[in-house]
């Protein structure tokens, strides 16, 4: 899953590597726990006619750290938040990006996204957190992503410029997907699981070749096992945390983008994810793309995209 990254996430976006700054604009003094954080990220907003496809420009990179749940900060406890210019009150997107849940994928080749997005009038956090060979797994990776998705709650009072959210919203791709979605159901997780009880409500979620059910990935050896630490038979309450079709219903619209011809994640965990969903009365539907593989969504010219960015921006303005 996403191994077509493993060797071209670092110029997949053109920049500079910048450093998290501890809850601080880039620029300010940098913390110890920071000085690993090094994706390439653009540091500037291209000029007019760059290939952004919405009609606001978009302020410069401000990568922010972030607060895990617990323990002490970790260089890949921050993000990346995008602007739309001349906007103070707007609904924020949380981007999450894929790659297994392991090393050495970050959230660097989803920044063209992140930036195409915020065009169109949102916010955009674009958000790292620990994976598997990096710190991360089991409860860890989890966590931070709940950590992260917390902290919109903070960002108006991180920023220098007056700001205010009207509506989070969580997207996600293939790991990242199912981030995404697991991200909507933490209302229902039981008390005391990684993620609960969380300080910010989720308006909607989109995921973009997603993963639903980790017991039934067909690639479980490979990056479930990693991720999770064992089996299902081992572990089975870890499982059922984690997945996000036994946390249902989420009681918010969960659109499913998926590529029918998907490879890495076969649309069938879409598919059974939705209509799951729908029979416990949940809003979620399901936009199959014919001709659609898995790594489309990762390149921001692509129809695939396109079509999940107009999905995410019509659910955002219901």
């Amino acid at each position: 899953m996403l191994s077509f990254l493993a060797g071209g996430a670092a110029a997949a976006v053109a920049g500079c590597s910048g450093a998290m700054t501890g809850g601080r604009i880039a620029g300010s003094a940098r913390p110890e726990s920071a000085q690993g954080f090094h994706e390439p990220v653009p540091t500037s907003t291209p000029a007019p006619g760059s290939g952004l496809s919405g009609r606001f420009r978009v302020n410069a990179l401000q990568r922010i750290a972030y607060p895990p749940l617990s323990g002490r900060p970790a260089p890949q406890n921050g993000g990346d938040l995008f602007l739309p210019e001349g906007m103070s009150e707007l609904p924020i997107v949380v981007m999450i990006h894929g790659g297994g849940w392991r090393e050495p994928i970050g959230l660097g080749y989803m920044t063209p996204l992140a930036r195409d997005l915020a065009s169109h009038g949102v916010a955009v956090w674009n958000i790292e957190y620990r994976r598997v060979g990096g710190g991360g797994g089991w409860p860890t990776t989890l966590t931070d992503v709940a950590a992260a998705v917390d902290f919109v709650a903070d960002l108006p009072h991180t920023v220098p410029a007056p700001l205010k959210f009207t509506g989070v919203h969580v997207t996600g791709h293939s790991a990242g997907g199912h981030l995404a979605a697991w991200t909507a159901s933490r209302p229902r997780l039981p008390a005391g699981a990684p993620g609960s009880a969380p300080r910010v409500k989720v308006k909607t979620a989109l995921t973009m070749a997603g993963v639903f059910d980790l017991s039934t990935t067909g690639f479980g050896d490979e990056w479930v096992l990693p991720f999770l630490g064992g089996t299902e038979a081992t572990f089975p309450e870890r499982y059922r945390i984690a997945s996000p079709i036994d946390l249902l219903p989420t009681g918010i619209r969960v659109c499913c983008v998926h590529g029918v011809e998907d490879k890495a994640v076969p649309i069938e965990q879409a598919r059974r994810y939705v209509a799951a969903a729908r029979r416990l009365g949940d809003p979620a539907e399901l936009l199959a793309l014919p001709g659609v593989g898995h790594q489309e969504f990762a390149v921001v010219t692509s129809t695939a995209w396109q079509s999940a960015r107009a999905r995410l921006l019509a659910n955002i303005s219901r």
